[in-house]
């Protein structure tokens, strides 16, 4: 698969999605939509709950409306807002936590892996980052199957809970080649 970057940072392309930061404007967007009025650009059912919560969370953390920070998944077919994924800047130690979601109507496609494998290995030039690392719940075994086809591998699991959390990660040394 090829990726391309725009010349100002702000979107990433695939052979089938775009990953564009997003703006201030489309966080409040986001946020009224509560009220019924919805972007033409979205996904019926764009956006869920998580991208709510990120949207929120915004305003409070300047750096992920940057170019390492959260942007939206566009399915290029179709120009739809399908989902977000997203960087939690600045890196911790040189971690750099991931997120991701797709929704519902664009789930099974392999896209939430597409984004992830093209977020993470853009994530991994930046020089304070040598890993990127996720969270999954075990009680969603899709998105464990996102993150292992995407080159993350496991290196802790808890078990606080019935679900547990299992938790994932890829470096610089183990991008390369997946």
């Amino acid at each position: 698969m090829h990726s391309s970057l725009s010349k100002d940072l702000t979107e990433l392309t695939t052979e089938r999605l775009v990953l564009r930061t997003w703006t201030a404007a489309e966080a409040a967007a986001v946020l009224d939509c509560a009220g019924g009025t919805r972007s033409a650009d979205w996904a019926g059912d764009f956006p869920s709950e998580g991208d709510g919560v990120i949207a929120s969370l915004l305003g409070d953390n300047p750096a992920w409306l940057g170019t390492y920070g959260h942007r939206l998944i566009i399915e290029r077919e179709s120009s739809l807002v399908i989902g977000s994924i997203g960087l939690f800047w600045p890196p911790t130690e040189g971690v750099l936590e991931l997120g991701y979601g797709v929704v519902a109507s664009r789930r099974g496609r392999g896209y939430a892996t597409e984004a992830t494998r093209v977020l993470a290995a853009f994530a991994l030039t930046a020089p304070a980052v040598h890993t990127v690392a996720a969270g999954v719940e075990l009680s969603n075994p899709a998105s464990v199957r996102v993150l292992e086809k995407a080159g993350f591998e496991r290196y802790t699991t808890t078990a606080e809970d019935a679900e547990g959390t299992a938790r994932f990660a890829i470096t610089r040394h183990n991008s390369s080649g997946k």
